[in-house]
């Protein structure tokens, strides 16, 4: 993993139009190039938020974002260029076939002919959905669709990949599928976001871990260190001893 930073996050500071509480507040914190992140924390912590702005979509009511070197204020253009998001709702036209879909998507990127074509069929081949590739994406599986919601993301071989949830819902085998592939786009040098209400999945995924709660970063680093420390048997146990046990609904 390189000791260089993929995304510096600066007394970060989002205040929603009509509200006086912060949603995140002053909160710093570095990726490392080639890491996956975890960015953890109950409903209302300011995940979402984060990531949002970190994708562009969001402006900051205070602070400094920066991806791959290049401020987000003033070079976003750039990083989008260089970024992939796949976000929790499946962002895909439900009538358009599989292939269709990804094609559209593709485009959007600025990806053309044969090799956009070749670069479609090479991943749905990888995710078990070639024989599937003709079919309307709307009579999907859960599973199936977030593996077409996954492609969609990674089509322009991003260098910095943000994941919202992307295994929730989905069956053990689709789990299993989506996960070791993000470990195999992470070793040909792809950083990972990623936020997950699925503990063990995160555990088991993720290099470096940031825990987020009330708009703060209440503790971040190596989460089997974080584990040792904290005198915890997993990152569950860590999770519910740092946030605590009351319902966020």
């Amino acid at each position: 993993m390189s000791s260089t930073a993929a995304i510096r996050v600066e007394h970060f500071t989002k205040i929603y139009k009509g509200s006086g509480t912060p949603a995140v507040d002053d909160i710093s914190f570095t990726i490392p190039s080639g890491s996956i992140f975890g960015l953890l924390g109950p409903n209302g912590a300011g995940k979402t938020t984060t990531i949002s702005a970190l994708c562009g979509l969001l402006k900051p009511s205070k602070g400094e974002l920066q991806l791959l070197g290049y401020p987000l204020a003033t070079q976003s253009e750039e990083i989008k260029k260089n970024i992939g998001v796949v976000p929790q709702d499946i962002a895909l036209y439900p009538t358009l076939t599989a292939f269709e879909n990804l094609r559209y998507i593709g485009n959007m990127y600025g990806l053309k002919g044969s090799s956009l074509d070749k670069n479609i069929l090479e991943h749905l081949e990888h995710f078990g959905l070639l024989e599937h590739s003709k079919k309307q994406v709307g009579t999907f599986s859960g599973g199936m669709k977030r593996r077409i919601n996954l492609i969609a993301g990674i089509l322009h071989h991003p260098k910095i990949l943000f994941l919202d949830e992307p295994t929730v819902g989905v069956d053990v085998q689709s789990r299993n599928v989506i996960t070791e592939h993000l470990h195999l786009l992470n070793k040909s040098g792809m950083t990972i976001v990623y936020t997950s209400h699925l503990m063990e999945e995160a555990e088991n995924l993720c290099n470096e871990i940031a825990v987020i709660d009330h708009g703060k970063i209440i503790i971040s680093g190596q989460p089997k260190e974080l584990i040792k420390e904290q005198a915890c048997s997993n990152l569950e146990e860590l999770f519910l001893k740092l946030t605590g046990k009351k319902l966020r609904d």
